[in-house]
């Protein structure tokens, strides 16, 4: 192989450049390059660590206790449901600012359906899941086949859905929800198996995070060997360290503080679905056609559709993929409230497009991560919980998440120029 060929760079999916093929320094000293290199998506996981860390220590110790951890998971799962949806319209070039009024009336919907007309909790969930799919195939419609840009289309589609919402309502809270129904926003898996009265651990939660641990690093281990059989640029070895002893420590240590730690309850039935959406949608975004689509039509429209990609099929399954997970929020947030108001769903869309835009996503399109979306919704859930348990109050609140979303946009646009420099 030639010098020439050794300095080739390749892009991946999002757009961001893979390196020089071949090998790379194994050593230390080619940890700054690389991490410079990687900076939109490392960079994100870093600033969570750090945000972590400033308020476990302001707050006493008191932000990674089981019990609050495990807060932090339930009252942000909605939000990082939409965030899966949402960075995946943001990569293709579009924008949805319904989400939160879809939510709201698949929850007040999944009310009528379940406690008013007592369809069975099952099917009740299923009818409100087609529901927020015949909704995306509405928006979808009017984006991908009549042309109407997404933001004026979702921006009718909050003011419409919200409508709906106080209508399918009168204006009035339905509850109660059955137990089943609840479970889904705030259960936990098999609580009465393993009580803590007589049982030193939740063991299901245990056996869960050890599974978790070797399929991290036996996947890390193997994609590590795959790019050195293709002679692909790896990450320096010292880096590769500290991936797998930090993942498994993280992983280990969560384990411990759903499992056995004091006051510990167990695994969230909704951590399990949350898992599932983003090991799912990851593989969709980095080994599917249609992912590959999506990343091609977001970095350029015109081209993509020369190339024979149906562009409007993919915004169409764009839209309908995005009210499925909207439905699924709403159930969620419903379950957890076991109440279905009007006024639920508020502010969503922002929570959704914020996390976003702070895991990586750019606002030209064509760059984003599932995995960075979400600990983009972390960020932002550490930062309202941290700064509710220091007692600042919601207008502070308010003006400190803007100034986050204001600097990680403005990181973006730096490392694009940087780059074009």
């Amino acid at each position: 192989m030639s010098a020439l060929d050794n300095t080739a760079t390749q892009a991946g999916p999002g757009g961001t450049p893979r390196g020089p093929v071949g090998g790379a320094p194994g050593g230390a000293g080619g940890i700054i390059p690389f991490l410079t290199s990687r900076l939109r998506e490392i960079g994100i996981f870093i600033a969570l660590i750090v945000i972590v860390l400033l308020f476990q220590a302001l707050t006493g110790g008191r932000l990674l206790t089981a019990g609050n951890v495990s807060n932090i998971i339930v009252q942000n799962s909605y939000i990082l449901i939409l965030a899966i949806g949402m960075v995946m319209i943001i990569i293709a070039g579009h924008i949805d600012l319904s989400v939160g009024s879809v939510a709201a009336f698949v929850g007040a919907v999944s009310g009528v359906l379940i406690v008013q007309w007592g369809l069975p909790w099952w099917l009740g969930i299923t009818l409100s899941l087609i529901l927020g799919a015949v909704v995306g195939m509405w928006q979808g419609f009017w984006v991908a086949y009549v042309g109407i840009p997404a933001f004026i289309v979702t921006l009718a589609g909050m003011l419409l859905f919200r409508g709906l919402t106080q209508m399918t309502l009168g204006n009035t809270q339905i509850t109660p929800f059955p137990s089943e129904y609840r479970q889904l926003g705030g259960g936990y898996l098999f609580p009465d198996l393993f009580p803590a009265s007589s049982s030193p651990a939740e063991w299901i939660t245990v056996g869960l995070g050890v599974l978790t641990l070797v399929l991290f690093v036996v996947t890390q281990v193997r994609q590590r060997a795959k790019r050195a059989a293709l002679e692909l640029q790896n990450e320096p070895q010292v880096w590769f360290l500290f991936k797998i002893i930090g993942g498994g420590a993280l992983i280990a240590y969560l384990t411990y503080l759903l499992g056995v730690a004091p006051n510990s309850r167990g695994t969230p039935i909704v951590l399990v679905v949350l898992a599932v959406l983003i090991i799912g949608y990851s593989v969709v975004m980095s080994r599917s056609v249609f992912g590959r689509h999506i990343y091609a039509i977001g970095g350029n429209r015109t081209a993509a559709k020369l190339s024979g990609i149906k562009t409007r099929r993919v915004d169409f399954m764009l839209f309908v993929n995005m009210g499925t997970l909207a439905a699924l929020a709403g159930i969620v947030f419903t379950g957890r409230l076991n109440s279905a108001g009007p006024g639920a769903g508020n502010l969503f869309e922002l929570d959704a497009i914020a996390a976003a835009f702070i895991g990586g996503a750019a606002v030209q399109g064509g760059v984003g991560r599932v995995v960075g979306a979400i600990a983009g919704g972390l960020v932002m859930g550490v930062l309202n919980n941290g700064m509710s348990l220091m007692g600042i109050s919601t207008d502070v609140q308010q003006f400190i998440k803007g100034l986050v979303l204001l600097l990680a946009v403005a990181f973006d646009v730096y490392n694009k120029n940087r780059t074009r420099g």
